[in-house]
C-alpha cells in the first residue's frame, strides 16, 4: 500500500494550517495513498507558550476536519498531533481517522520532551503538558500499526511492544530540532526499525527559520532492513512510498529475531 508524509509547513493562523493540510491530503489520496499521515503539532506553532492558547477538545474544529477529509478521500489519516485540552490538563494528541470518518485511536505523546543541552537547547514541555498512559494501535486492512509522538521514538521498550503486539508499520509524527535532528531523528527510526523488523515513518514540520523553534524536517520511512527509503529535505513536501509487506515477511524468516528472543532471561512488558 502507499503511504504518503506531509511536510507541512506551519503557520501562526490555525485556519491555514488547516486548510493547507486538508489540501495535501486530498492531493496525497489523489497520488494514490491510502495511509496518510501529518506532522506533530500540524495546528499551531510548536512551544510551550502556544499550546495553552492553540489547544482544543477532542472532538473539536481540527479533528472535525481531519474526519471529513479522511471520509471524503476514503483513506486513513494520521492527524499528526495537536494541543489538546481536556478537564484543564493540556496534552499533544494524535488523532487517527478511517475512511468513514470513524476516529480509530488517540494517542496522548507519552514521554515529554524535558531536555538541557547546554549552549545548544533547553525545553521542557512539562511546563505545559502532561503526558498520556497508554500505548494507542490501530488496524488497517493492510497491517496493524502503532503510534508515537516524538520524543516516544527515543524509547526503545514502545516501539518492541507494537512489535510484539503485532504492528509492522510504526509512526512517529515529530519535531525534532537543529541540535537533535542531524545527530538522532534517522538513527533512532533505522534502530526501532531494525530492532523490530517494522517499517518506521516519521512525519516532520517543514522548516521555518524565522519560528521559536526551528524542526529539522526530513521526513524519513525506514524499512525492516532499516533503509532509508524515502526523505524529505527541509521544506513543505509530500512524501510517498510503497509498503512492502512481503518484504518484511522476507526479512524475519531470514533474521528470526522475533522467535529466538530469549523470554527465559528477559522481557519488556506492556503494564496497562
Amino acid at each position: 500500500f502507499r503511504l504518503a508524509l506531509i511536510q507541512l509547513h506551519v503557520s501562526a493562523v490555525k485556519s491555514d494550517n488547516l486548510q493547507r493540510a486538508c489540501g495535501l491530503v486530498r492531493e496525497a489520496s489523489a497520488k494514490g495513498a491510502k495511509v496518510v499521515a501529518l506532522p506533530e503539532c500540524f495546528n499551531s506553532p510548536y512551544g510551550t507558550q502556544y499550546f495553552k492558547e492553540y489547544a482544543e477538545k477532542i472532538p473539536g474544529e481540527s479533528t472535525k476536519k481531519l474526519s471529513e477529509v479522511a471520509k471524503e478521500c476514503s483513506i486513513y489519516l494520521i492527524g499528526g498531533s495537536i494541543p489538546e485540552e481536556d478537564g484543564g490538563k493540556l496534552y499533544n494528541t494524535c488523532t487517527v481517522f478511517g475512511p468513514d470518518g470513524a476516529m480509530l485511536a488517540k494517542h496522548r505523546k507519552v514521554h515529554l520532551f524535558d531536555i538541557n543541552v547546554p549552549g545548544k537547547i533547553q525545553f521542557k514541555e512539562s511546563e505545559t503538558l502532561s503526558p498520556g498512559n497508554s500505548f494507542s494501535m490501530f488496524d488497517t486492512p493492510y497491517c496493524k500499526v502503532g503510534l508515537g509522538i516524538c520524543y516516544d521514538l527515543r524509547f526503545a521498550e514502545m516501539a518492541q511492544i507494537y512489535g510484539q503486539k503485532g504492528c509492522q508499520l510504526l509512526i512517529y509524527p515529530g519535531a525534532f530540532n537543529l541540535t537533535t535532528g542531524p545527530a538522532h531523528w534517522e538513527l533512532l527510526q533505522r534502530g526501532r526499525a531494525v530492532d523490530n523488523q517494522v517499517y518506521v515513518a516519521a512525519v516532520s514540520p517543514a522548516r521555518d527559520e524565522k519560528a521559536s523553534y526551528v524542526a529539522w524536517g526530513h521526513s524519513t520511512v525506514v524499512n525492516p532492513w532499516g533503509e532509508v527509503i524515502a526523505q524529505a529535505g527541509a521544506e513543505e513536501t509530500v512524501v510517498y512510498t510503497d509498503i512492502d509487506l512481503k518484504k518484511l515477511a522476507e526479512i524475519r524468516q531470514q533474521i528470526p529475531i522475533l522467535s529466538q528472543k530469549r523470554c527465559d532471561l528477559y522481557g519488556v512488558e506492556m503494564k496497562k
